[in-house]
């Protein structure tokens, strides 16, 4: 999807393939992740919902290959293709090796889900780093604008709307992190109102509208619109 706006949220003018592929290579450390057996990246499984968890390094790898096939099926023919059978086989794994760690389409799903969680959350460290460095003329549309810019791979957005819930407090978690993460670039860009309780608001509120903006087949600038006057106000209000 490529998302464009001439005025405003300025990280929404662009949304470059490859400058995208950079950034999400990145995780917070600005390392990428290690290959193991195969040349398949080892990625950190740790924040996964997994029905077991993988000790060895041939385990670990034959899970990352899993979600990698699971991924590539959720994007290309939706949430429902996410079959034990169906993954097992896109992954090159027996149906028997793959149900011990994910057992069924809810289980694969939510795992992506966390995963993509886990992706998000390494996106924002990214975005509040360059923004720390860089004089931003507009702190409010700027805010709106890198978290738009995160929430605008449509896959992300759906696959997280079609699954009901993630597994324990996994969800709520990630809610938490990413409020931090908010009011980590709230401060950065230099708005106004930066405590605690006000990233709170301004995540929740944006995430409920990106998720709205972003879950059809175009993005609704309009929504981003009101939710920039929206939080204009709360924020910067005298």
């Amino acid at each position: 999807m490529e998302v464009t706006r001439e005025s405003g949220y300025g990280c929404l003018v662009s949304t470059d393939p490859d400058q995208r592929s950079a950034e999400e290579a990145e995780t917070p450390g600005g390392h990428v992740p290690q290959e193991g057996l195969g040349g398949v990246p080892q990625e950190d499984l740790s924040g996964v919902p997994l029905r077991r968890t993988p000790t060895q390094m041939r385990s670990r790898e034959k899970v990352s290959r899993a979600l990698a096939a699971a991924d590539r099926i959720a994007a290309t023919e939706g949430v429902e293709a996410l079959t034990l059978t169906r993954v097992a086989d896109a992954a090159g794994l027996s149906p028997g090796a793959l149900h011990q760690y994910l057992p069924d389409r809810e289980a694969i799903a939510a795992a992506l889900v966390a995963r993509y969680h886990g992706r998000i959350e390494a996106l924002m460290d990214v975005v509040i780093s360059r923004v720390a460095e860089e004089d931003v003329d507009d702190p409010v549309a700027e805010v709106i604008g890198q978290i738009a810019r995160i929430y605008s791979e449509e896959r992300i957005v759906r696959l997280v709307r079609s699954v009901t819930s993630v597994p324990g407090d996994a969800g709520r978690a990630h809610k938490n992190r990413m409020a931090a993460k908010v009011h980590e670039l709230m401060v950065a860009c230099g708005v106004r109102r930066t405590d605690a309780v006000a990233a709170r608001v301004v995540f929740t509120a944006t995430d409920a509208v990106m998720h709205e903006a972003f879950g059809g087949d175009e993005p609704d600038l309009a929504l981003l619109d009101e939710l920039e006057s929206m939080l204009r106000t709360y924020l910067d209000g005298d």
